[in-house]
């Protein structure tokens, strides 16, 4: 055997040599994030883009193609004048001489689109059945206002008789309040056909013939309120109308509004917030309004459905008339809903000797609280307008 035959394997193998990279593939992750990362923050820092990433479009202007820039502009058509505009049906909604407003329901958040008049349209007369020393001119037209002899405007427009004050005094007794009426004919319509004449009836300032549904509220016995739009804690997503009384507002502002509003129709006791969580809760806004009503001989009612309302702290400083509703009637509107809070408000009544409910003019509510009314004093209750009621309530 020769040192070859040492040397030289038995058999020939193919030897592969393993290469080592200088790091792990976690590494290498990491590091291309870190970098992607460095990247993107010397861009942010250092790229100067005014629109701040915003798209931009770029189009090319051909100059010759412009016209010559001291070129005479056409001359436009003559314009015909109109005829004069005669009396005729309501102008429909999107119209300039109109205004939808969109109202969400606190409950569902369901949103409603509502078409009301133009607010610099002036206000219609006062009936001949509103006593002219009960009126006071304004810019906006006629307001309340306490006769010389002292006679008030809640006085005067409140229903029922001595008899009936009587009785709710010794009774336990429940004022109704269905609000929202105005903007909409056929629940207006059908509060006034089915609803008894003791429930009061609130009317927003905006709609067609206010002061006719007015005057038939009045004439079947029911009392009026005045429903003034305040400012909600989304407004303006919300947003209750023209005219509207703003924390943003100074008082004088505001009381411009409210004469506004005050100037739609006559015959109401008092007013009432329409929306105005925002506004009912604060003090600087909300005093001067309450304070304008009771020096004009009116109630004040509150919806309750703010607890930090500032409204009945200062009507108690102003020792006037105010009141203060306890139960929201239609929060679910099912007929079932209805009927348990209907239920609720008596077992207030029979607590306390008063108690005071609001509901909304929906159809649903109109038709259970109409069925509620029939055999309401045959359970020891009775059902009473919201001025006798606010008295037992205050004296109590």
């Amino acid at each position: 055997m020769t040192a070859d035959d040492l040397s030289t394997p038995l058999k020939r193998r193919a030897v592969t040599r393993r290469i080592r990279l200088p790091f792990t593939a976690p590494q290498a992750v990491a590091g291309a994030l870190g970098l992607f990362l460095a990247s993107f923050a010397g861009f942010a820092l250092f790229n100067s883009n005014p629109f701040g990433g915003e798209p931009v479009a770029r189009i090319v202007i051909d100059r010759a193609k412009l016209p010559a820039e001291n070129a005479k502009p056409q001359a436009s058509p003559p314009v015909q004048a109109s005829p004069p505009a005669q009396a005729g049906p309501a102008a429909p909604a999107g119209t300039p001489d109109q205004k939808t407003i969109t109202i969400i329901d606190g409950s569902s958040g369901a949103r409603r689109d509502v078409v009301i008049p133009d607010a610099g349209k002036g206000a219609a007369a006062p009936p001949a059945s509103i006593p002219q020393q009960l009126l006071e001119s304004s810019r906006h037209g006629a307001i309340p206002v306490i006769a010389a002899d002292g006679l008030k405007p809640m006085q005067a427009y409140a229903a029922g008789t001595d008899a009936d004050r009587a009785r709710v005094a010794a009774t336990p007794s429940i004022s109704l309040i269905v609000a929202g009426l105005g903007l909409g004919t056929a629940k207006t319509n059908d509060a006034l056909a089915r609803l008894p004449g003791a429930v009061t009836l609130a009317f927003t300032p905006y709609g067609t013939e206010l002061g006719k549904y007015v005057e038939r509220a009045r004439g079947s016995g029911h009392e009026v309120l005045l429903q003034v739009p305040m400012e909600p804690f989304d407004y303006p997503d919300n947003d209750p109308g023209p005219q509207t009384l703003l924390t943003s507002l100074t008082p004088a502002q505001n009381i411009d509004r409210m004469y506004w509003h005050m100037s739609r129709f006559q015959g109401y006791v008092g007013i009432a917030s329409y929306m105005g969580a925002r506004f009912a809760a604060t003090e600087a806004a909300m005093a001067p309004i309450v304070r304008e009503a009771g020096k004009r001989g009116l109630i004040y009612l509150d919806d309750g459905g703010n607890p930090r309302s500032v409204a009945g702290s200062v009507a108690d400083a102003q020792a006037m008339t105010h009141a203060r509703t306890d139960l929201a009637i239609d929060t679910v509107p099912t007929a079932a809903e209805i009927d348990r809070a209907l239920s609720r408000l008596e077992a207030l009544a029979r607590q306390r000797g008063a108690a005071i409910g609001m509901a909304s003019a929906l159809p649903v509510s109109i038709e259970r609280i109409a069925a509620w009314a029939r055999g309401l004093e045959s359970r020891g209750i009775v059902l009473a307008p919201l001025t006798a009621v606010a008295a037992k309530a205050k004296s109590n």
